[in-house]
């Protein structure tokens, strides 16, 4: 690990963003030109002073799940984020397989969205970042590791929670285009990827997987409509839009509601319920 120079690194990526660019609030008597120390830390969740004994080059050696939360919050490309690896004393991931980095570009426009639920999630169906209101709407996805991170795996594995805001006819529409997400991204990473382990898994414990598998689908669709049955909340519509990265491996997912409807009624009210859960969990 090269303190030095990782501290160096992190000041000067800091440096080169600005609040807006994280969707934070400028202050008209800001004096700072990047973001500040304690930004960085909100972004990451992690706290102040650790991540400024490493711009001081006198903290402990930051894990690899760190060094992801680091280059997601100060939007590093690949190239940035494998340096950042080095300096940490850390072997750089294998960028064939699904990544936890998230893309730079991705990220920004997720940034911004605050008054709707988005979430950005890889081709293997980990979600890899989510705004508040997508955390309200769906769970903290944060929660999962292992297998489970996989929307996919969870959907075939664990129905019986996974499924619970769909209709019947919603679920079977999910489940064809998790199972077709599933296939492009196997083939594309071969054989010894974590997307053809995890279809070999499935295939071996879920015998509906197996069978949807045998349409050969491959189709990567969003529905243009979801109908989401929160628990707390209710019934609400939503249309759907999605951004690809242009490997196509990450997607932006974004659900809006129509103008001034009871929908959207609905969704202001999940903004007070997520805000009033997650301060009393804080």
């Amino acid at each position: 690990m090269d303190r030095t120079a990782l501290a160096a690194f992190l000041r000067s990526r800091r440096d080169t963003l600005r609040p807006q660019d994280l969707g934070l609030p400028v202050s008209p008597r800001r004096r700072v030109k990047g973001l500040r120390r304690e930004e960085v830390a909100q972004i990451a969740v992690m706290s102040v002073d650790y991540y400024s004994r490493l711009e001081r080059g006198s903290g402990t050696q930051p894990s690899t799940a760190m060094l992801d939360v680091l280059a997601r919050a100060l939007r590093m490309s690949l190239d940035e984020r494998d340096h950042l690896y080095r300096l940490a004393g850390h072997n750089v991931p294998d960028r064939l397989l699904s990544s936890p980095h998230v893309a730079p570009g991705l990220q920004r426009v997720l940034g911004s969205l605050s008054h709707t639920p988005a979430f950005i999630v890889s081709d293997i169906g980990i979600t890899l970042s989510q705004n508040t209101l997508a955390a309200a709407l769906f769970g903290d996805h944060n929660r999962h590791h292992g297998e489970e991170a996989s929307a996919i795996y969870r959907w075939f594995m664990q129905p019986e929670t996974e499924r619970i805001l769909y209709s019947g006819e919603d679920q079977q529409r999910q489940g064809r285009a998790f199972v077709s997400a599933l296939r492009i991204a196997a083939a594309r990473h071969g054989k010894h990827s974590p997307a053809a382990k995890l279809t070999h898994r499935l295939h071996q414990h879920s015998s509906e997987f197996a069978e949807i598998w045998k349409r050969h689908e491959v189709t990567r669709r969003f529905e243009d409509r979801k109908i989401i049955m929160h628990p707390e909340i209710g019934t609400i519509r939503f249309d759907c839009s999605a951004l690809f990265t242009e490997d196509q491996t990450q997607t932006l997912v974004v659900l809006t509601t129509t103008p001034r409807s009871h929908d959207a009624e609905q969704l202001q009210l999940l903004s007070v319920v997520g805000q009033h859960r997650f301060s009393s969990t804080a």
